[in-house]
């Protein structure tokens, strides 16, 4: 059975599409008019092995806080439709991952009840188009709306592009891990019996 979400979500504020294919191959077409977001978020879909596909147009003449939110937010419920249930997945996964100088560790549950804990700074308010302050609010969006608990941490590092493409790596790869079908595994993860 296809483990896919698409969602398609339209706002005064922006017009964005995703596509989501868990079991796919790292293919990625994202354009949000941020070159440094989109550089992000293909880093999620190759390192986490899903087809990704997104398309945004948003009010970037009033500054990119609504189109990385709006991204955000429709990824996470890409990811929640494409779970479906969750029965069968590993659901906990953790990953570190470096960057040069720079090393992060991102761990997700996909408990169904979202949280989110971002640990760790940056030096310069941009990364090419992408205001700082915002990477932990996308980490915020995808983790709400896509019903999983996600706890980001920065460890160190000197270059904020190596820091950030650290996180989104690590966030790809501990998603994939998490995502997977436990082949021992027939029904919910979880002793409750739902997630």
């Amino acid at each position: 059975m296809a483990r896919i979400g698409r969602i398609q979500r339209t706002t005064n504020e922006t017009d964005v599409s995703v596509y989501l294919d868990l079991d796919g191959s790292g293919r990625a077409d994202i354009q949000t008019g941020i070159g440094f977001y989109d550089h992000m978020l293909h880093h999620v879909a190759h390192h986490g092995l899903f087809d990704l596909a997104v398309r945004a147009v948003g009010d970037l003449h009033v500054d990119e806080h609504h189109t990385v939110e709006d991204v955000a937010i429709a990824l996470g419920q890409a990811l929640n439709e494409a779970l479906g249930d969750r029965a069968g997945i590993v659901r906990m996964a953790d990953a570190w991952v470096t960057m040069d100088e720079a090393l992060a560790q991102v761990i997700v549950d996909l408990s169904g009840r979202p949280y989110s804990v971002f640990h760790g700074a940056f030096a310069a308010p941009k990364i090419g188009g992408l205001s700082t302050t915002l990477i932990p609010h996308a980490f915020d969006s995808i983790a709400v709306h896509g019903r999983l608990n996600v706890h980001a941490r920065l460890l160190y590092g000197r270059d904020d592009h190596h820091k950030a493409e650290a996180l989104f790596k690590a966030l790809g790869r501990a998603l994939d891990a998490a995502t997977r079908i436990d082949p021992r595994r027939s029904g919910i993860p979880s002793t409750k019996g739902m997630l």
